[in-house]
């Protein structure tokens, strides 16, 4: 699989599973311009990597921007929402249980 071999959806983004073993779970998102504020607190721990474009989150109160190549670790149980996207923003996030 290659990980630029994606359709940008229209609104939202699209999430696919690249690899599940035993605690690690590795997901490929593809955000569009036009994405939903909803707040996430996941029962793992999360790393994220931005491959490509621009993200606004809002994590412990305050917005944060992440920009091509920058990573971000997310501890379980942290309520983190995702404010803004550019069209194209490519994710690459791991989940550790």
């Amino acid at each position: 699989m290659n990980l630029y071999d994606y359709i940008t959806p229209q609104s939202g983004e699209d999430f696919t599973t690249l690899l599940s073993h035993k605690n690690i779970k590795i997901n490929r998102i593809v955000s569009s311009d036009n994405v939903k504020t909803v707040e996430y607190s996941q029962k793992e721990d999360e790393w994220v990597v931005l491959l490509q474009g621009k993200a606004t989150l809002l994590l412990h109160g305050k917005e944060l921007i992440l920009t091509e190549g920058e990573t971000l670790f997310i501890p379980a149980r942290t309520t983190h929402r995702i404010l803004k996207t550019d069209k194209n923003t490519l994710w690459l996030t791991i989940h550790i249980s």
